[in-house]
């Protein structure tokens, strides 16, 4: 009848049959194909693709297949009455139109007519027509394999974009700029809804506050995340190396080059003299330690480039910010253990060095001094030690290189502030955590301070008098007291904290040897060379211990928690129910309290449900 015909002609089949037929029909690019009969009349319309043959350019064409089902109706299909009509869209806008035929009669039952068509580009957006008849239509591309693949990937690929928060160019800033230059977002760019909901909750401008800290971490470093917290970034990955990689990593250049300065002192003094040190040890260490500070801050400015905002927490980090000055205190070593004489080193070099740390003092002292919520009683830390050791070593080295002023000042303002904290540190406020095992090696940096106060005092002098003798007694005291107690340290794993034995193990040393100059004894020499061997044991066994770490285990730098605590706090409620378990509490009894509570108006006197669930206080 007409309707299979029509159906034939617009679809390309050879029977009303559904086989289809050996050429496939070929639709040109910019070109309509419709089938249509006039209402009633029979009459057949030739399809428009043929009058647009001959303006299809050759090798231009992608095959994709057509699919269209026709249900069978028993009462009769009348596909005139259906406005029905699929469109494909190309790449450059034009559409390929297929509609329906009208038909006076009905087709065979179950009835299946496939075609295959091709057009100038692939296809981007498919739809498939569903009509009240049910009259289906299928459009599938037949692209090559590679093109295929192509497509999917960028449809399907998704950048990762949960570290974006803390990068300096992350993906929200490329979009923008794209934005202003006009060039068009591609689709599979689009965020979500979700992460940007997420980044609503963790991107802020402002980094947290010294209380968010304080109430999402926990331990006297704030290291630990607390156990009802959820950080910002994933936990049960690793993260990027770069966002790994604190600041407290310049320790190890602080115990590297300070042993350049020993065995500098070694051989210069007249004390260690007998031992006739050859000044190609010297020259080794201090070249070993000139690479290792360059490694160690080309990737922490690379950090700064690329996670700027991750610096930023660490400088906000109410422990953390002690660390910045450990890399001006390393040059200020370096520039110590040069091998040729200090006096000789331009002014320019100290002051440049020295500029830092007087920044560093204004903020970190006013801090102390001013109150509030970074106060010098709510942080006081074995770490802060290196807020004052930056001042002591600069009048060291600028006494040695023939300054006179402005290395008194830098003494001045660091024994100041070396007596508060002192005071400080040693009657523990009751607010004060016990410090974890892991972390008892900063209990070494009492040394520190007191054995370079010494030193600078001499070279300021002239000579080792009862000041430096003071400070130096004072030195060896805390270091004898903290050797005793071998239990102290015992069960302690590795990690980046034991530098912490290194800097201030060599510093006593360095100050013992010209203590040994000054007061030339046998116990003095002998304390002398036996401090400079324990100092020298420690920091190689620290430095192949961080090797093996570093990269057998690959364990060195694990994910930096403190930096990914969130602005507001948001906790897990099975993180809270595991704390309460491990506390003690029974949840259920817990849980049965709160709900028996939860609806009345009036106040009650009754004990809390913790205390109930700890058995505090009987209903």
């Amino acid at each position: 009848m007409a309707t299979s015909e029509g159906i034939q002609m617009a679809v390309g089949l050879d029977d009303a049959r559904g086989r289809p037929s050996p050429e496939p029909l070929r639709l040109p690019p910019r070109a309509v194909l419709a089938g249509s009969v006039d209402g009633g009349a029979g009459k057949e319309a030739v399809p428009a693709a043929a009058r647009g043959d001959r303006a299809r350019a050759p090798g231009t064409e992608t095959a994709y297949s057509v699919s269209l089902s026709v249900p069978a109706s028993p009462s009769g299909l009348h596909l005139a009455q259906l406005g029905a009509c699929a469109s494909v869209r190309s790449d450059g806008g034009d559409a390929v139109r297929v509609a329906p035929v009208p038909a006076e009669a009905t087709p065979e039952p179950d009835a299946r007519q496939h075609a295959e068509a091709t057009a100038e580009a692939p296809p981007q957006l498919l739809k498939q027509a569903r009509f009240n008849s049910q009259l289906t239509l299928t459009i599938r591309t037949e692209e090559p394999p590679l093109q295929r693949m192509r497509t999917v990937s960028r449809s399907d690929s998704t950048r990762d974009r949960r570290f974006d928060q803390f990068k300096t160019f992350s993906g929200r800033l490329e979009r923008q700029l794209s934005n202003l230059r006009g060039v068009p977002q591609d689709p599979a760019e689009v965020e979500p809804a979700d992460s940007k909901i997420s980044e609503e909750e963790t991107d802020d401008d402002e980094v947290p506050t010294a209380d968010r800290y304080f109430a999402a971490l926990e331990g006297p470093e704030l290291e630990t995340l607390r156990p009802t917290e959820v950080p910002a970034l994933p936990e049960d990955e690793t993260w990027p190396f770069l966002l790994r990689f604190p600041i407290s990593a310049f320790g190890m250049c602080l115990g590297v080059s300070s042993q350049a300065m020993l065995w500098k002192a070694l051989q210069s003094e007249p004390a260690t003299a007998f031992l006739r040190v050859s000044p190609d040890v010297n020259h080794a260490l201090w070249w070993v330690s000139v690479a290792l500070m360059a490694l160690v801050s080309s990737i922490y400015l690379l950090k700064v480039v690329f996670y700027f905002e991750a610096v930023r927490r660490e400088f906000y980090h109410p422990i953390r910010v002690n660390f910045f000055f450990a890399p001006w205190i390393a040059c200020l070593f370096l520039v110590k253990g040069l091998p040729r004489p200090v006096w000789m080193i331009h002014h320019v070099v100290w002051y440049v060095l020295m500029a830092p740390i007087f920044c560093l003092d204004l903020k970190i002292y006013g801090q102390w001094m001013s109150g509030g919520d970074r106060r010098l009683s709510k942080m006081a830390n074995p770490t802060n030690h290196l807020a004052v050791v930056g001042n002591f070593v600069g009048a060291l080295l600028g006494a040695r290189m023939g300054l006179r002023e402005a290395p008194i000042f830098f003494f001045a303002v660091g024994l100041a502030h070396y007596v508060v904290l002192f005071v400080t540190l040693y009657q523990r406020l009751p607010t004060n955590v016990q410090l974890p095992k892991d972390l008892h090696p900063v209990f070494f940096l009492f040394v520190a301070a007191p054995s370079v106060a010494s030193m600078a005092w001499a070279r300021l002098c002239g000579e080792f008098n009862y000041g430096a003798k003071i400070a130096y007694f004072i030195s060896l005291f805390l270091y004898m007291s903290l050797v005793v107690r071998i239990n102290f340290f015992r069960g302690v794993r590795f990690s980046l904290a034991w530098w912490a034995y290194t800097f201030p193990m060599t510093s006593a040393a360095i100050a013992t040897t010209l203590y040994a100059s000054a007061v030339t004894t046998v116990l003095t020499r002998a304390l002398a060379v036996g401090l400079s061997g324990i100092a020298s044991v420690t920091v190689t066994g620290v430095l192949v211990a961080t090797m093996y770490h570093a990269f057998v285990r690959r364990d060195l730098f694990p994910n930096d928690v403190p930096i990914a605590i969130t602005q507001r706090p948001r906790a897990k409620f099975s993180k809270i129910l595991a704390h309460l378990r491990s506390s003690g509490t029974d949840v259920k009894e817990l849980v049965f309290s709160v709900s028996r509570h939860g609806g009345s108006d009036t106040s009650s006197e009754s004990p809390s449900p913790m205390a109930r669930g700890r058995g505090g206080a009987e209903p």
